[in-house]
């Protein structure tokens, strides 16, 4: 069995309201999505969401990636067994930039090809993505039939910055991420507020999206903590995430990393420089599923924790890769994803993989992605159209 078939598309998918934080304001998103084709006729899609302010991609730049990479020397080989089929996900490399001291230009499109190639296999093997992480990291193995998600309140206006607080207090959920360091806002009184209308018991973080500047970041923790904070995530720009180290000492709530945290060699720094005590796993982010689980691995070594993120725009086919980290990877702190329903106008699937009442959301246990991906509504979405192999 080997992949005789490559393809990437531009899709651009519409967002069903506008999403604001300390860094963009977006009311679309532009997706890295490719297909793969394999000898049997066994088909996989995988999907990447560039960020120039993150990893520093655009959608141009990611599809284009991939057309000057070499891709066909890796797939020249057959696969007898998922086994192999894992081993090949794994040594994917698209073509290095010189500039690029993190090792993170094109995680994007490298998440897009790498989830592909797992989803043809897995369909071609009959195995299910959550296998990969039995076999990458048997240690961090932990299957779950059932997950609950996170829910993420942004900068909603009048009657909403009540009525979000409220819902998710009234349907369950257990958590909840709120946006601070947004221009023009007071977070002191509109953490308040939320925490008021949360109620007491809901687990309550912030993320500042790199608002903060390294002289003031200790101050504007400090002042949210009496509405007990569980973790601030990426309250600096990550020029100045050095400057987190001294903020440590300063502050009580654990600090996460997530525009600073996208590699291997961020992890690595940011273990040596005592820069926090999270890391916010985001698949497109770090370059794909199992380079994803490698960073669990990274983190548990060193004693960190770690969420499971994920990027404004995600379609079905990152929600349900999502979803297999979620129900296989053991000590998950926090869980975000699944917006399907409530952020895109098009998900790409047959199925409605949006997280239920309560945050919760079933495993899914089909082959590959687990799920069955509409072409024609990815046709009817895409704006550009490459073939990389085949």
């Amino acid at each position: 069995m080997r992949v005789v078939e490559l393809e990437a598309r531009h899709v651009r998918v519409a967002l069903r309201r506008k999403v604001t934080h300390a860094s963009h304001v977006r009311t679309e998103t532009d997706n890295v999505v490719v297909r793969c084709k394999l000898s049997d006729g066994s088909t996989g899609y995988g999907e990447g969401v560039p960020r120039d302010y993150v990893t520093g991609e655009t959608i141009d730049f990611s599809i284009d990636l991939l057309k000057r990479s070499d891709l066909g020397k890796p797939f020249d080989a057959d696969c007898d067994d998922f086994v192999q089929a894992v081993h090949l996900a794994e040594r994917l490399k698209l073509a290095a930039a010189p500039e690029d001291d993190r090792g993170i230009l094109g995680n994007a499109a490298r998440c897009a090809l790498e989830l592909a190639v797992l989803d043809a296999f897995g369909r071609a093997f009959g195995e299910p993505l959550t296998r990969v992480t039995e076999l990458v990291a048997p240690e961090l193995y932990q299957f779950r039939p059932e997950v609950r998600y996170s829910g993420v309140i942004g900068n909603p206006r009048g009657w909403k910055k009540r009525l979000y607080p409220l819902v998710y207090r009234l349907a369950g959920f257990k958590q909840v991420k709120l946006k601070v360091g947004i221009e023009g806002q007071d977070d002191v009184k509109r953490t308040g507020t939320i925490r008021r209308w949360l109620g007491r018991k809901m687990d309550l973080r912030v993320d500042a999206n790199e608002a903060w500047a390294p002289a003031d970041v200790a101050a504007r923790i400090r002042e949210l903590e009496p509405f007990g904070l569980t973790s601030v995530e990426q309250p600096v720009r990550h020029e100045d995430v050095a400057c987190l180290a001294d903020v440590r000492k300063q502050v009580k709530t654990p600090v996460m990393l997530d525009e600073s945290l996208c590699g291997l060699i961020d992890a690595e720094r940011a273990v040596s420089g005592g820069w926090c005590d999270l890391f916010n796993l985001r698949l497109s982010k770090c370059g794909g599923f199992i380079p994803s689980v490698r960073l669990a691995q990274f983190a548990k070594r060193h004693h960190l924790g770690y969420q499971l993120g994920c990027q404004v725009g995600e379609t079905a086919i990152l929600s349900a890769a999502g979803r297999h980290f979620a129900t296989s990877v053991a000590d998950v702190r926090y869980l975000e994803g699944s917006y399907d329903r409530h952020l895109v106008w098009e998900s790409l699937a047959v199925e409605d993989l949006t997280f239920g009442r309560g945050g919760r959301a079933p495993a899914l246990v089909g082959t590959g992605l687990g799920f069955a991906l509409e072409p024609a509504r990815l046709d009817w979405l895409t704006q550009r159209k490459e073939s990389l192999l085949g």
